[in-house]
C-alpha cells in the first residue's frame, strides 16, 4: 500500500507569470527541511507538490510535522495512491480509511476530478464510494454539513489519491521570495513574533541583538540565541549579529537628558542596524513595536526613531494587542523562553519618567550634544556573527 504526502499551495496558486519562481523556492525550502529525515522524490502539478518517500522506515508523521512549519503551504495530508480506476479505489480505500472511520460517527465523501476524462463524475464517485463505506462501516452516518471525517478522492493525471485527514499548513509565501530584512531581536515576547510574521510574507530574516555587558549577562545573550533557534524552523537558518552596546549606552546616560534615553538609544540602534543591513543586502529593518504598548512606542516616539532610518522599518505587530502577540508566541514556542528573567539592554537603562510624546527637534538636539559616530563605527566593527539553525 503506497502512501505519499500531498502539499497544497495557498495564495501562491494565484500568482501569474512568476508563479514558477515561487514554486521553485518552496520546493527548495521543502527539500532542505526534509533532508535529515530521508530521501524523497518530488513532483509538482496543478498547485500540488507530491512527496514520495524513497527509503524504508521514513516516518510520514514526522515529515508532516516538519512541513507544517514551512511558509507557502496551505494544507497537506497523507494520501493513498491508487490506480486511476474506480474499482481500484473501492478495493483499497476501506482498509486505508479504517483507522479514521472506525472511531467516527459521521462522514462524507468529497471528489475532485482534475482529469475530466475519468468516466465517472464527481457526484457519482461520492455516492458510490459513500455507499461502499457505509456497508463496510455500518455504525457511520452521512453528514454533508458537519462531518467528523471528510474522505477525499482526487482523480489526477496519472493516479487517484484517497485521504481523510487534511492538516493546515503555515500559509503565507515561501521564505526567500520577498527579499531579506534585519530583525531587531530583543529578549522579549514581541520581536520573535515580528520575525515570524515577516517570514510568513516570504521575507528571509536575519537578526541583530544589542548586548551591554556587564549590565546584561551571558545568560541574556544565550536566551536571545535560543529565541533565534526557535524561529529557525519557520524562518530558515538565522544570521545572528550581536552588537557590543555598553559604551554607547553609558555615553547616552552621561550626555543626554534622562527623559530621552530610550528614544535616543533606539535611534542609535537603527543607525547601527542600517549599517549591518547594507552589508547583508537587507532591504528593511523589522521591529516588534506595537502602538502605545510602552513609552517608546507612541506615534511621536516612533516618528523620532524612524527619522534616522534610510530604509523601511517594518512593524508587523503595530496594531496588535498583547494577548494576540502572546498567542502567536505560544504557537511558535518562543513565549516560555521570552519570559525568562534575564534583562536586555532596552530595560537596564530605562528612565524613571520617559518623555511619552517627544518632539523630533528636541530628540535631535539632545542627541547632537554628543558625537556618537566613533562609537557607532566601533560597535559595527566589533559585532559578532553566528549562523543559528533549527535543532
Amino acid at each position: 500500500m503506497q502512501e505519499i504526502i500531498l502539499v497544497k499551495y495557498g495564495e501562491m496558486a494565484l500568482k501569474g507569470l512568476n508563479k514558477a519562481g515561487f514554486e521553485d523556492v518552496l520546493l527548495k525550502n521543502i527539500r532542505r527541511r526534509l533532508k535529515r529525515i530521508g530521501q524523497f522524490r518530488y513532483t509538482k502539478a496543478q498547485s500540488t507538490i507530491y512527496i514520495v518517500p524513497e527509503e524504508e522506515g521514513i516516518s510520514l508523521d514526522e515529515t508532516l510535522e516538519q512541513l507544517q512549519k514551512i511558509f507557502g503551504i496551505a494544507a497537506l495530508c497523507k494520501a493513498l495512491v491508487c490506480e486511476k480506476s474506480f474499482d481500484s479505489i473501492c478495493e483499497r480505500a476501506p482498509e486505508y480509511l479504517e483507522d479514521a472511520l472506525r472511531g467516527a460517527k459521521t462522514f462524507k465523501v468529497n471528489a475532485k476530478r482534475a482529469d475530466k476524462s475519468f468516466p465517472m463524475k464527481s457526484p457519482e464517485i461520492c455516492a458510490e464510494l459513500g455507499g461502499l463505506l457505509l456497508s463496510k462501516f455500518p455504525h457511520l452516518k452521512v453528514d454533508v454539513q458537519n462531518p467528523e471525517v471528510t474522505v477525499t478522492v482526487e482523480i489526477r493525471d496519472t493516479n487517484a489519491y484517497v485521504h481523510a485527514a487534511k492538516l493546515p499548513g503555515a500559509g503565507g509565501l515561501p521564505v526567500g521570495t520577498s527579499g531579506k530584512a534585519l530583525l531587531l531581536l530583543s529578549g522579549g515576547i514581541d520581536s520573535p513574533v515580528a520575525g515570524y510574521m515577516m517570514a510568513k510574507r516570504g521575507v528571509y530574516i536575519s537578526a541583530i541583538h544589542f548586548a551591554s555587558p556587564p549590565y546584561t549577562s551571558e545568560r541574556a545573550r544565550i536566551k536571545v540565541e535560543t529565541l533565534a533557534q526557535k524561529m529557525a524552523p519557520y524562518c530558515g537558518a538565522v544570521a545572528f549579529f550581536c552588537v557590543p552596546f555598553t559604551e554607547i549606552q553609558e555615553a547616552i546616560r552621561s550626555h543626554c537628558p534622562e527623559e530621552f534615553f530610550t528614544v535616543i538609544m533606539r535611534r542609535l540602534m537603527m543607525e547601527i542596524a542600517q549599517r549591518i543591513a547594507a552589508k547583508e543586502n537587507c532591504l528593511a529593518l523589522v521591529t516588534g513595536e506595537s502602538v502605545g504598548q510602552v513609552a517608546s512606542q507612541t506615534l511621536q516616539a516612533i516618528a523620532a526613531t524612524d527619522a534616522v532610518s534610510e530604509i523601511p522599518v517594518l512593524r508587523p505587530l503595530i496594531g496588535m494587542d498583547k494577548t494576540e502577540i502572546i498567542a502567536i508566541a505560544r504557537k511558535i514556542d518562543t513565549f516560555d523562553t521570552s519570559i525568562q528573567p534575564y534583562e536586555d539592554c532596552c530595560t537596564v537603562f530605562t528612565p524613571k519618567h520617559p518623555k511619552v510624546r517627544p518632539r523630533l527637534e528636541d530628540i535631535a538636539r539632545a542627541q547632537a550634544a554628543f558625537d556618537f559616530s566613533a562609537m557607532i563605527d566601533a560597535a559595527v566593527e566589533g559585532t559578532e556573527i553566528k549562523l543559528i539553525r533549527a535543532e
